[in-house]
């Protein structure tokens, strides 16, 4: 059988050309079937629907050019309607090279605090672990990610940085909530199962074997709210250089068909992608384009998509009781890519 090769980290893992070209065909299908149910207009943003502004790979230490600029064109995007934007998702990649000081490095100021200022985006910002997060120079990021998110409860000026664990679930908004949120830790051990050691970290065994646990009790815990999201660093399936994650496909995936999961949010590649399979529950949505370096797609979106594109920009995330909308924008916050998803289910893009 002929194997396709993906990357999780600098280790590579196969499936077969089967599986992707049987993927492949499924969003043929999906397209073709659904066509008809397919609206297109342009879209209008809602300020008094239950917001949230997406951002993915942001805290990049090389320069804070692309960074600046998508979190400007949020800024703008935000005040130019009005939104009362009521959380942000920080989708991992938060920081790039060394955090020195840790918990009290100057970057949070500079690239958190200051780049989405508190005067436009009172709201938590609920944030996952990225790949890059793990990276120690030398001390662990991840640690003074958790630990910014405590100390900064304690102080005169609280943060809204928001990561009470590695994995956890919180209702969108507060009030009335309309989202059952599970932010997970996607950066998982190699598939030999030997935890890694030296510049890159992920989650031990361990603690692969607790989240999944978790996150299956989750999923089938009952919730009032309409629709149900996850979000992770590592994209289930994704077009962009990485590709499929075959860990997560194996792992997470059974459990977002079998328990209904609306949406996975993803960032890792840096780009923007929207995927959709036929008789799949889950939209697959990545947002990537936050701030570092951008990459090339693999697969074009017209072999599988419906969109993707290799740009810097946000998503923002609006929810009513039976319908929630997904808007991709660019650096001068222009909409790339909309589409709006029902509680059961039905795909229109805008």
């Amino acid at each position: 059988m002929t194997e396709i090769k993906f990357t999780v980290g600098d280790h590579l893992l196969h499936t077969s050309r089967r599986r992707f070209l049987q993927q492949t065909f499924a969003f043929s299908a999906f397209a073709s079937l659904t066509s008809a149910r397919f609206m297109h207009a342009s879209p209008v943003v809602d300020a008094s629907l239950a917001n949230l502004l997406v951002v993915g790979d942001w805290g990049y230490d090389e320069d804070h050019v692309a960074q600046t600029a998508v979190a400007s064109a949020m800024n703008r995007y935000a005040q130019q309607y009005r939104l009362r934007t009521q959380a942000l998702l920080m989708l991992g990649d938060n920081w790039y090279g060394e955090l020195a000081g840790g918990a009290l490095s100057p970057r949070w100021q500079k690239q958190f605090e200051e780049m989405y200022p508190a005067d436009v985006f009172s709201c938590p910002a609920y944030a996952i672990p990225g790949n890059h997060d793990y990276q120690r120079w030398p001390e662990s990021k991840v640690a003074a990610e958790l630990e910014y998110a405590q100390v900064g409860r304690n102080t005169a000026l609280p943060t809204r940085w928001t990561m009470p664990s590695l994995w956890y679930r919180f209702d969108f908004p507060p009030t009335k909530p309309l989202i059952t949120f599970i932010a997970l830790d996607s950066n998982m051990p190699f598939s030999d199962g030997i935890e890694t050691h030296g510049v890159n970290f992920t989650l031990t065994p361990q603690q692969q074997v607790e989240e999944l646990a978790w996150l299956e009790a989750e999923l089938k815990r009952p919730r009032t709210t309409p629709f149900l999201i996850v979000i992770g660093h590592h994209p289930v399936y994704s077009n962009g250089i990485h590709g499929d994650h075959p860990i997560l496909i194996r792992d997470w995936d059974p459990l977002f068909r079998k328990e209904g999961v609306h949406l996975y949010l993803a960032g890792h590649d840096h780009d923007m992608q929207h995927l959709e399979f036929e008789g799949h529950p889950t939209s697959f949505v990545i947002s990537g384009g936050g701030g570092a370096e951008l990459t090339n797609p693999t697969i074009d979106p017209a072999q599988r998509g419906p969109y993707g594109q290799k740009v810097y920009g946000f998503s923002h995330l609006s929810a009513t009781e039976d319908r929630m909308t997904l808007r991709h924008l660019d650096s001068n916050g222009s909409v790339l890519h909309a589409f709006t998803k029902s509680v059961d289910g039905k795909v229109s893009i805008l």
